[in-house]
């Protein structure tokens, strides 16, 4: 679960919050504790301060959300019936955003690569950072909102080789989730045709350097598939 999300429970008509996390987590330590001037202490209020975050609460529905039961060894405070139930319903909420937010960042995500050939020879970085540090791959990226698959491939070839591409071809679409040890990622690879710019390395690549297709060195992630599917087609004629 996500930790630090903040919510709060609207109880009022006209949206007003009545409960977020600081008067949340003191009527957890109300409840646990059973007395007002710990919970405050633990939760980091003088009993003044906790004292008006439990007033301007009740206040606000009209009903006593804690109450104090004085016996033979002392004062016990506790939640009321309305206090319970709105803790309760914090704390339903919270589960939920929670939940929410773990699959927001579950979805899949979107990357493009490049395939380029100079001369007959393929085009390939060599990675300056992890996963797969100091091993070849295609040149590629992560897509940005709003912009189309083909025209990452096009700036992530232009800024870790210096070479300016247009696409040709889109060579497939590689989804195992597997594939990439940082998460579920997705990507479209172009087969793209240089026209200008100067082969240097540049962004996260250590090195930009060219390959023969039969003579590749140790590929990072399923680069060497990818490479293989380019090669297939293109013998069967499809590009």
């Amino acid at each position: 679960m996500s930790r630090g999300v903040k919510c709060q429970v609207w109880m009022t008509e006209d949206g007003r919050p009545i409960l977020g996390e600081e008067g949340a987590e003191l009527l957890a330590e109300v409840r646990e504790k059973g007395s007002l001037a710990t919970a405050a202490e633990a939760v980091g209020m003088t009993f003044l301060e906790a004292r008006e975050v439990l007033s301007g609460i009740e206040e606000a529905i009209g009903n006593k959300v804690v109450f104090t039961m004085r016996g033979t060894e002392g004062s016990v405070t506790a939640l009321t019936a309305e206090g319970e139930a709105l803790l309760e319903e914090y704390r339903n909420k919270k589960r939920r955003v929670e939940e929410q937010l773990e699959h927001m960042f579950r979805n899949p995500t979107l990357t493009a690569d490049g395939i380029v050939l100079v001369n007959g020879r393929i085009v390939l970085i060599r990675r300056g950072n992890e996963p797969g540090k100091g091993r070849y791959a295609l040149p590629g990226g992560f897509v940005e909102y709003g912009e189309r698959l083909e025209d990452c491939a096009v700036r992530e070839v232009l800024e870790e080789t210096g070479l300016r591409t247009e696409p040709l071809d889109l060579v497939g679409m590689y989804s195992d989730p597997d594939r990439d040890p940082r998460g579920h990622l997705v990507s479209a690879v172009f087969f793209l045709r240089s026209i200008g710019g100067e082969l240097k390395a540049g962004d996260d690549a250590q090195s930009v350097e060219l390959f023969d297709l039969d003579r590749l060195p140790p590929l990072a992630f399923d680069h060497k598939r990818i490479i293989s599917d380019f090669m297939r087609s293109r013998s069967l004629g499809r590009r």
